[in-house]
Order: structure tokens, then C-alpha cells, then sequence
């Protein structure tokens, strides 16, 4: 049996430097609809990254060959979706950063200070009343 596209897996496997070594993989019987193949074989896949801990079910072929396949390009899809997530959260963070850190437009600041400036004279006039001992 040939599996669709086993270069491009390999490539991508290799792109995001994930070995065989890191893998653990065991076979499992399934479960849900298909009756008495499921139930007697072990065609179900459970792959573990061991580094990253992503651990990745498959139950989509009869063939167990194929469910290696499917499990191995889901793991791909998974981890690169995590990376992707890690990677914009540390820019989110930059730029975040970024926004606190610049100075203020000279609008807002000359607001602020007319503010201010109000609150002092409202704070001023609150001391005691002259001749009222």
C-alpha cells in the first residue's frame, strides 16, 4: 500500500526536527462505529512527542499503516500550530511593551496637565474659611 505523499511528510518532519527517536508510538484497539474490525484489531494509533508531550490519537483508516501516517501529519499540524501560537504571543508581548513605553501625543499630555492644574486650584480652595473661628 502507498501512502499519499510520504516525501512531503518526511520533509516536514524534518523542517520542524522532529526524529523517530522522539516518538513513542503503540497501537491501541479503537472504538466507536465499525463493529467487529475494531473491536479484534489494533489498528488505532497513539503517538507521544516525548519533548514537546503533544500526544496524538488516530482511528481514521482500517489500515494501521495508514492510521501511522494520518497520526504523523497531525502531530506536524499540532506542533506547528503551537509554535505559531508561541511565536505571536512573544510579538504580542512586544509590541505591547512597545505601546507602554512610547511617550504620549502632546494633545493628550496638555489635557492631562489643564487636569491637573484644574484639581490643584479645587484642592487649594478647600482649606478653612477666613473669620470663621
Amino acid at each position: 500500500m502507498s501512502l499519499p505523499n510520504e516525501e512531503a511528510l518526511q520533509k516536514r518532519l524534518t523542517k520542524l526536527r522532529i526524529r523517530e527517536e522522539d516518538l513513542q508510538e503503540e497501537f491501541v484497539r479503537g472504538s466507536g462505529p465499525g463493529g467487529q474490525k475494531i473491536n479484534k484489531t489494533s489498528s488505532t494509533v497513539v503517538l507521544r512527542h516525548v519533548p514537546s508531550g503533544i500526544e496524538v490519537r488516530c482511528q481514521r483508516e482500517r489500515s494501521q499503516v495508514m492510521n501511522r501516517y494520518w497520526a504523523r501529519m497531525d502531530l506536524c499540524d499540532r506542533l506547528e500550530t503551537a509554535r505559531a501560537e508561541a511565536k505571536l504571543a512573544l510579538q504580542n508581548e512586544r509590541e505591547k511593551l512597545r505601546r507602554q513605553n512610547r511617550p504620549r501625543p502632546r494633545g493628550l499630555k496638555q489635557r492631562i496637565l489643564d487636569t491637573k492644574k484644574n484639581r490643584s486650584g479645587v484642592k487649594r480652595n478647600r482649606g478653612r474659611v477666613k473669620g470663621d473661628d
